[in-house]
């Protein structure tokens, strides 16, 4: 009895383009060519489409949303960029698989998952940073054009990214400051509210009147324009040092900046040390004492006071 094995019938060859623009391709180019030059063209025209019309409607509609929101321009402009990051990512998913590349864009997603897993691992650092970026648009410690303080490092902030923050300091410095020191540690705001305290202390020799000292220091900081009636100046006796009393003048500006901080207290200063003068209230400098026995030569003692 006689077997005849027969083969399996091939099925026939699909074309690897299946895309519109490929099969609209044929025709002119043959289907070798078009191919090869289809699934390009195809990629090309889906991710053009996808990225025009998530610009055009995705980062308006953005903005309103972040407008309703009341958010700051520092904070608006890290999150248009993620927006901008996410369109472009779309564009090329929906390209991909526009153009029939489904069975690569799997292959690309496994790739890319592995190597997040293995790039967090090195990165640690960066997403701890980012991380703190988040924490200071959503909790807001400080804003473009604030003067902090912070691990002895002042100045005036000038960006803020979810990365770093770049703060350029009173001589001119631009600092780049990772977020993370800035969310792990204390950072002082003196500009947070509307309204500043700053102190300073006035030394007095022990034979002048301090009630008459007193008058002087709350006067010039009522005379001042840029010193606040309400809250209003005040004084207080708090050191009996050495050589001086200590009285320390307490006074309130408005809007503060860095500027104005530096501007006002020197002028207040001026005017309070002027005042002193004309009213014979002595600034006493330091002064000391010194006593003690010198040995001199031949065995003698000698003794200086």
């Amino acid at each position: 009895m006689t077997f005849l094995q027969t083969s399996p019938t091939p099925s026939p060859v699909q074309p690897t383009g299946n895309d519109p623009i490929t099969q609209f391709l044929v025709p002119y180019l043959g289907e070798s060519i078009a191919e090869v030059v289809g699934p390009g063209l195809a990629f090309l025209v889906a991710f053009l489409v996808v990225f025009i019309v998530g610009r055009a409607i995705g980062i308006p509609l953005l903005n309103r949303v972040l407008d309703s929101r009341g958010l700051d321009e520092h904070g608006k402009k890290p999150l248009r960029k993620v927006a901008f990051l996410v369109i472009v990512f779309v564009g090329i998913a929906v390209a991909f698989g526009f153009a029939g590349f489904g069975d690569f864009l799997t292959a690309l997603a496994t790739v890319a998952a592995a190597a997040t897993l293995a790039i967090g691992f090195a990165m640690q650092d960066v997403i701890a940073n980012f991380v703190a970026g988040v924490f200071i648009f959503t909790d807001k410690p400080f804003r473009i054009g604030d003067w902090i303080e912070w691990d002895g490092y002042s100045g005036v902030v000038e960006d803020i990214s979810f990365r770093v923050t770049r703060v350029r300091t009173f001589d001119n410095e631009l600092l780049t400051v990772p977020n993370s020191q800035l969310t792990d540690g204390v950072v002082k705001n003196p500009v947070a509210k509307d309204t500043l305290r700053l102190k300073f202390v006035f030394g007095i020799g022990y034979g002048d009147n301090i009630d008459k000292a007193t008058d002087i220091i709350v006067e010039e900081a009522e005379k001042h324009p840029d010193i606040l009636e309400d809250p209003a100046p005040s004084v207080r006796l708090n050191e009996l040092a050495d050589s001086y009393v200590g009285l320390q003048s307490r006074f309130w500006i408005r809007n503060p900046s860095r500027a104005d901080f530096v501007k006002t207290r020197a002028e207040y200063v001026k005017n309070v040390k002027e005042r002193f003068d004309a009213e014979d209230i002595e600034i006493p400098f330091p002064q000391r004492d010194l006593s003690g026995q010198v040995d001199m030569l031949g065995g003698g003692n000698g003794q200086f006071e």
